[in-house]
């Protein structure tokens, strides 16, 4: 067992079995042996790659989607763009590198970049030195009450997934929640709750059958309201782009971990794998609407990113001998690849007109 499976082992000894929800922030952020406090898990060397990393044509679409929204909504100004979890800050570089085509808009915002990880910060700060947008970008480490000042328009790509989830199995006693204890040898184990808890499911879910698991994020959740609702009362525009599912999900576990870009087992050696889950777009569509802002899609990735016009750009790309294009667009795009899996979902004012990409 590694330090910080000794370190969660030796909590369950002391206060009993923990949540998932507990298990996957301690292994995520952990000051001294957590995933995001120690190392940089994107690319080739990493344990994942993201799509802002396979091509700058996803971040650049994003960048002129916000613009879009910015300008129908009548180019407020002063206006702020933050991105949750920028990774490398890839996608904010690309974003601000497309944004250049309207002068105005780089002139409203500042930006802010969401993140836990000092490693990360120095790549992001690194990334976003080179491309010299002429904006002012600041860190913060949580999204917080001094982002509702203004309006607000949001990036999230492959964030969500990675928030800390609660799974629950159907019994016979009920809905027990999952949580993680020890094995007679002190290992990490999971086990059920022996009490069962009360839960409230949205109805299309269907009726569970014994053993269905049931898995719900409420830190997801409460930051997606707290998003919409300075949208809803400020302005703005948020895009969420992530792998998951909508309202016809029925019951399944989705928690996995990665590790070298293969499947790893989810309690095997916390803090040196990623562990992340499905979005459940409904549950965020849910929260944002109840937040008193209005809600477009789930779309899938492939179907958005045609609509915004990426095959045009990579033919343009391609005819200046970038011979990566068509890899990376088949890559993003194609239902075997990203295409389906990954979806986007928008969130906007109520009286804004429908976004980008989510046009029936």
């Amino acid at each position: 067992m590694n330090p910080l499976g000794q370190r969660i082992a030796q909590l369950i000894e002391a206060q009993g079995p923990i949540s998932i929800a507990q298990f996957m922030t301690m292994a995520a952020h952990d000051p001294v042996y957590g995933y995001y406090a120690t190392r940089d898990p994107l690319g080739a060397e990493g344990d994942f790659v993201t799509a802002p990393e396979i091509s700058q044509m996803f971040g650049e679409l994003l960048g002129l989607w916000c613009v879009q929204a910015w300008r129908e909504q009548d180019c407020p100004s002063p206006a702020r763009l933050v991105e949750l979890g920028p990774g490398r800050g890839t996608l904010t570089a690309d974003a601000l590198h497309a944004a250049r085509l309207d002068p105005e808009f780089l002139a409203s915002i500042d930006v802010v970049l969401i993140e836990t990880s000092a490693a990360l910060r120095e790549q992001q700060a690194a990334t976003l030195a080179l491309q010299e947008a002429g904006v002012s970008i600041r860190w913060l480490d949580r999204f917080d009450e001094s982002l509702s000042d203004r309006p607000l328009f949001l990036l999230a790509n492959e964030f969500f997934d990675a928030l800390p989830i609660r799974q629950f199995v159907f019994t016979e006693r009920g809905w027990c929640e999952r949580m993680v204890g020890l094995d007679k040898d002190g290992a990490l184990r999971f086990a059920l709750a022996p009490v069962a808890t009360m839960l409230a499911i949205a109805s299309e879910r269907g009726l569970p059958e014994i053993g269905a698991v049931y898995e719900t994020s409420p830190a997801a959740e409460a930051m997606v309201e707290q998003i919409a609702d300075v949208i809803a009362s400020k302005g703005g525009a948020a895009l969420i782009v992530d792998y998951g599912y909508g309202a016809d999900a029925g019951f399944g576990e989705t928690l996995q971990a990665v590790a070298e870009h293969k499947f790893a087992d989810v309690l095997d050696r916390p803090g040196e794998a990623d562990l992340s889950a499905h979005v459940d777009f409904a549950a965020l569509a849910r929260a944002a609407e109840g937040a008193g802002a209005k809600v477009y899609g789930p779309v899938e990735q492939g179907a958005f990113l045609c609509s915004l016009g990426i095959v045009e750009r990579a033919e343009r790309l391609s005819r200046n001998h970038l011979q990566s294009t068509q890899t990376a667009l088949d890559r993003l795009i194609l239902p075997d690849a990203m295409g389906t899996l990954f979806k986007a979902l928008a969130i906007v004012p109520e009286n804004a007109p429908t976004p980008p990409g989510f046009a029936a």
